[in-house]
């Protein structure tokens, strides 16, 4: 078995990211880095959107937009973004730039097999395949195991789920300078379900029927609804490029507290997604950059210096977002209301910082006094007592 300093099980998003970031960094060029996953990352088998005011990742931006159109079925409002954008990422062009990078490095090696199992043993750490085993000193864990949360009941899952159709319309009907941020004018039907849309020209769009809520649904009630809001934007001739679908987990559970000395759990298996949105990709670039710093401090060194344990920080936003899980778990069809009565008035800038967890405790309140306050009290002295 070949030892590697070390090992990332699974190469999605958090991992990739991380690497990235260790390479830019400069400072792990004598360190051997295996990714390891069954996937091989050659097909574009997702979309990731964020708001951004810098040039992140501009290079292999698809499309942006400076205005974002939030609605549901009582309003619409155009949102003026001034300084910030709402930018398109294919998943396969964020893939391609990284094993690109990776490809000029003598020291990281991806290897295209399934990981069943990994486990500390003292010193070093065991990875096993469906083939071979591996040995390291770290382990990068991006592996999601739903039964951590499920097998408890203090912190409640909900799921981000939804299938999306990238079509091609035979005429023009779309706005190309605006995306639709999210419009809960559909059926809500007990949940919290809104449409997302997000045209590339005139003719061409991406439509997710996205919903945040315990349970899936099964495949032809969300194409039934993609349908549905398709004839509602008087499109009658299309036709269907693409399609994708995701299930993300929305959940304040501590992740972290499962991190050992040795191995530690990224991505939406080591929390970094944001719970009470399910966007990932922001915070992703923030939690591998942290992490980075995080080890290049120990590099000087001796490797096994390094504890995992004592990389996480929880703070405040932490709690907001268990409150929202908390609300939206006890009453699910509140979201539309949430959300509208943040996007209805308030300052979309104050409300991506704040989402962006970028805000100062009075910035979070003038976010939080606009929402529905009595469910968000009632959340907040069920955590207290």
């Amino acid at each position: 078995m070949r030892n590697y300093n070390y090992i990332f099980t699974g190469s999605g998003l958090s991992a990739l990211m991380t690497v990235y970031q260790m390479i830019l960094s400069g400072k792990f060029k004598d360190k051997t880095i295996l990714l390891l996953d069954e996937n091989p990352k050659k097909t574009n088998d997702r979309t990731w959107c964020f708001w951004d005011n810098t040039n992140l990742f501009d290079e292999i931006i698809s499309k942006r937009w400076n205005t974002a159109l939030f609605a549901d079925a009582n309003f619409q409002r155009n949102l003026n973004l001034n300084r910030y954008q709402y930018k398109m990422m294919r998943g396969l062009d964020f893939y391609n730039l990284v094993f690109d990078l990776i490809s000029q490095q003598e020291n990281i090696f991806f290897i295209n097999k399934k990981v069943i199992s990994f486990e500390e043993l003292g010193s070093h750490c065991l990875v096993t395949t469906e083939s071979e085993n591996y040995t390291c000193n770290k382990i990068f864990n991006s592996i999601f195991d739903p039964e951590l949360v499920k097998a408890q009941t203090k912190y409640p899952l909900l799921q981000q789920h939804f299938i999306g159709w990238f079509i091609k319309s035979k005429k023009a009907v779309f706005n190309k300078e605006s995306a639709t941020f999210m419009d809960f004018s559909v059926d809500q039907k007990g949940n919290t379900r809104f449409m997302y849309v997000l045209p590339t020209s005139e003719t061409d769009a991406l439509l997710e029927y996205t919903l945040f809520s315990k349970d899936l649904l099964p495949k032809e009630e969300y194409e039934s609804e993609i349908k549905n809001y398709i004839q509602k934007l008087g499109i009658t001739d299309y036709e269907i490029i693409e399609k994708e679908k995701g299930n993300i987990p929305m959940t304040s559970y501590k992740f972290w507290e499962h991190n050992t000395k040795n191995v530690i759990n990224i991505g939406s298996a080591g929390g970094w997604t944001k719970a009470s949105t399910g966007f990932t990709f922001k915070n992703v670039t923030k939690k591998s950059k942290a992490l980075v710093q995080f080890l290049s401090s120990d590099t000087s060194t001796e490797l096994d210096a390094t504890d995992f344990r004592k990389f996480h920080k929880t703070d405040k936003f932490w709690f907001y977002d268990l409150l929202f899980i908390d609300v939206l778990y006890k009453n699910n069809k509140l979201g539309s209301k949430v959300f509208s009565s943040l996007f209805k008035k308030g300052s979309p800038i104050l409300i991506f910082r704040f989402l962006d967890e970028e805000t100062s405790f009075l910035e979070d309140l003038k976010v939080m006094l606009k929402c529905p306050t009595i469910p968000f009290v009632k959340a907040f002295f069920g955590r207290l007592f």
